[in-house]
């Protein structure tokens, strides 16, 4: 089964006469499904925190007093470490626990107490959240201002999720090898000039694509948050789309985006790119794209029908060979 939007928005936050946070959300999906997506880490990572932040740490101890550790990184590369613990867990109806912000020592700025109740109608999942300040210091106030605009944001970003995860995908963590395509080139340049071969757009369009695919680029804006929007052309004239959101980018190691592309007036497939860059002795550099899908159907779609592994491996081939005429 597979959650296909967010139907309803319920009222913005509201506190209540003892200063609780309330808010509550309605999501188009089983109430199950929403429940695993706030207990596994691997799709919790995914949402949590507002637009335009990634969580490079997340591990949670699914048990009552089992720890939470989850850093945030905002847009600017700070990163906000949290830490909480699990009061209590009563699948899929409840869940209790507490959580604040970290100081640069590891201390506790503050802490919230958060009740998360999950209701189920006519395959529609009703959210309420309740979170009160039980613990605070001097430092806490800028943190606990943000915190109603941060976890709307967050919710936002859940419902975006929901869209593409279905059970088999939350079930089981372990099915991330049949939703992915992994491949990787030893290319001869270093790895600052790969770097600026992927991140520069006026570099990009010269080997982007397999072979015979042409690139116009409409938007490349490379920073955390920011859009890149291009069309590619195929040998035929057919023409693709393509949209992503840069999430993640630590020069000159990694790039990180979220990604949907499709054939024009065809359906669009979502996944999250990750290409990384390894030194390599020789002045070499390992380039790997790492291609992840929502589910492995989609991925053996993309196979299939745009031949998505050939289409990788010739678009480094296009890579390294650019890089060569570039070193000349």
């Amino acid at each position: 089964m597979t959650a296909k939007a967010n139907t309803k928005t319920v009222p913005a936050p509201k506190k209540s006469a003892d200063n609780e946070i309330v808010i509550t959300r309605v999501f188009n999906a089983p109430r199950a499904l929403v429940y695993r997506a706030w207990t596994n880490p691997v799709h919790l990572a995914r949402w949590w925190g507002p637009r335009g932040f990634t969580n490079p740490r997340c591990e949670i101890d699914v048990r009552a007093g089992g720890v939470i550790r989850i850093d945030m990184r905002a847009p600017n590369g700070t990163v906000y470490p949290m830490a909480g613990i699990f009061l209590e867990l009563k699948e899929p109806s409840q869940i209790v626990f507490t959580s604040g912000a970290l100081d640069e020592k590891g201390v506790q700025l503050f802490e919230f107490l958060h009740t998360v109740d999950f209701s189920e109608k006519n395959g529609k999942t009703t959210l309420i959240i309740r979170s009160r300040v039980v613990k605070t210091t001097a430092d806490a106030a800028k943190y606990i201002g943000g915190f109603e605009a941060g976890m709307s944001q967050s919710l936002d970003k859940l419902a975006d999720d929901l869209v593409h995860q279905g059970e088999p995908t939350l079930n089981a963590p372990d099915d991330i090898a049949a939703r992915s395509i992994i491949i990787s080139r030893v290319v001869d340049a270093p790895r600052e000039l790969v770097w600026e071969a992927m991140s520069n757009p006026k570099h990009v369009v010269h080997w982007w694509g397999p072979r015979g695919f042409s690139t116009a680029t409409e938007i490349h804006d490379f920073r955390v948050g920011g859009e890149w929007k291009h069309v590619m052309q195929g040998p035929d004239g057919a023409k693709y789309p393509n949209y992503s959101v840069f999430q993640e980018i630590v020069k000159p190691e990694r790039i990180v985006y979220q990604h949907s592309g499709k054939r024009e007036d065809g359906p669009a497939i979502s996944k999250l790119f990750t290409w990384t860059f390894e030194a390599m002795d020789g002045g070499k550099t390992k380039v790997t794209i790492n291609m992840l899908f929502p589910t492995a159907n989609e991925r053996n779609f993309v196979v299939k029908e745009f031949g998505a592994l050939e289409g990788g491996k010739q678009t480094l081939e296009r890579l390294g060979e650019f890089l060569a005429q570039t070193k000349k």
